[in-house]
């Protein structure tokens, strides 16, 4: 099989249903290990904040060696090391009880992350171009949330019914089954082909003031969405969830609710980030779909700091999902635009990059500032950033149009 004999859409779809089977259980430990960190062998919660941040600053420098990686080596190769890894660190989490340990599961992880994630966005870039790239985007981030959303419920549901053990090693499982699949559903993509494909520009030719701004808006997304959000998800859930629920004498704890609420956003995501990307592609203006996340998320933030009732906080935290698809459908598209109108292998790269910086401070800063102060200060956090970030946009587009006059 070759890139040629592949329809463009089956290798987005492939390389998105893939990387679900991998990212399962990174989404699983983000609901446990908040709620059951004594269990993974840890001593203090600090400890907490390290393992689900330090896979994305190992991949701060791996980031750009994956994509040299990409330039030389076959799309199929790169997806099924990441793979490998994902079976591996996925079923260490339940064997392993030393912190020390598991932290060197999560530098694997954050290499094989690297891998699948860059390679996937090179895929739809690769596969689309400026009238349908936003629906591609959005295809790929709603398949291969799939595996959050599995992760993520069926993680907080079994582990509260049966053992961490049990639901790592089935995870891990379901991995290993994946591994035969990857020489269908990805397509080897020779590099010679990848290097015609793509221009190197000098850093001063491609990094101009809006993909700057790009660059920010992507970590700004990485630290809230898959970091801050993510890991307090649980945390704030527990605040306010004093009684657990009991349905069909199943036990509803925290975790299984915080899966669930994860889990619905996961769900709906292969419907409607194809549809937010749809409108993107026929926008005028993608500033003003970004807006909304921005400010109605920064409002919804400083809400759910204060939030005393279980049902208003349910509400509002699925709110905020709904925001959150918009939030990473637009950011990757605005990103994947900026790159195909540039350096490909490097705007991408650099986006990936800003991404996991955000996304690996999320966690730590989040459980330091619950540590010194509350998690009300975590929140308030969230939304200042997100409305600096929608001023920032807007004084932008205001100088942009000043020079284009």
């Amino acid at each position: 099989m070759t890139t040629m004999t592949v329809p463009l859409k089956k290798r987005v779809v492939g390389i998105a249903l893939l990387t679900a089977v991998a990212v399962m259980g990174d989404s699983m430990l983000f609901i446990v290990l908040p709620l059951y960190w004594e269990e993974f062998g840890l001593t203090a919660l600090w400890q907490i904040g390290i393992l689900l941040s330090v896979n994305r600053f190992i991949r701060l420098p791996i980031n750009p060696l994956v994509g040299i990686f990409y330039q030389r080596f076959q799309l199929r190769t790169g997806v099924l090391i990441a793979l490998f890894l994902a079976v591996i660190t996925t079923a260490s989490y339940g064997l392993l009880t030393e912190f020390w340990m598991l932290l060197m599961m999560r530098i694997l992880w954050g290499v094989a992350w690297s891998l699948i994630r860059l390679g996937g966005l090179l895929t739809v870039i690769d596969a689309t171009d400026d009238q349908n790239r936003g629906q591609y985007v959005g295809l790929y981030n709603g398949l291969w949330g799939i595996g959050g959303l599995i992760g993520m419920l069926a993680g907080g549901l079994l582990v509260d019914q049966t053992s961490i053990v049990v639901v790592t090693s089935l995870f891990a499982c379901i991995g290993l089954a994946a591994l035969p699949t990857a020489w269908i559903l990805v397509p080897v993509s020779k590099a010679s082909e990848t290097r015609k494909q793509t221009r190197s520009l000098p850093i001063r030719q491609w990094l101009s003031p809006y993909v700057g701004m790009v660059l920010i808006t992507g970590m700004a997304m990485g630290f809230i969405i898959f970091g801050l959000f993510a890991s307090t998800l649980s945390p704030i859930i527990e605040r306010v969830y004093l009684d657990d629920w009991t349905v069909a004498q199943i036990t509803i704890g925290a975790a299984t609710l915080a899966g669930i609420i994860q889990a619905i956003r996961w769900g709906w995501d292969p419907f409607v980030a194809p549809i937010v990307g749809k409108m993107l592609d026929n926008s005028s203006s993608m500033l003003r779909i970004l807006l909304v996340p921005l400010f109605l998320g920064s409002a919804l933030f400083l809400t759910l700091a204060n939030i005393q009732s279980i049902i208003l906080l349910i509400v509002g935290l699925v709110m905020f999902q709904f925001l959150s698809t918009i939030f990473v459908t637009t950011t990757d598209t605005i990103a994947t635009n900026a790159a195909a109108q540039t350096d490909r292998v490097k705007v991408m790269t650099a986006h990936t990059v800003m991404v996991d910086i955000g996304a690996a401070l999320g966690p730590s800063i989040s459980f330091l500032i619950i540590g010194w102060y509350s998690l009300t200060a975590v929140y308030y956090l969230a939304g200042f950033l997100l409305f600096s970030l929608g001023i920032f946009w807007l004084v932008l587009k205001t100088r942009l149009l000043q020079l284009s006059l």
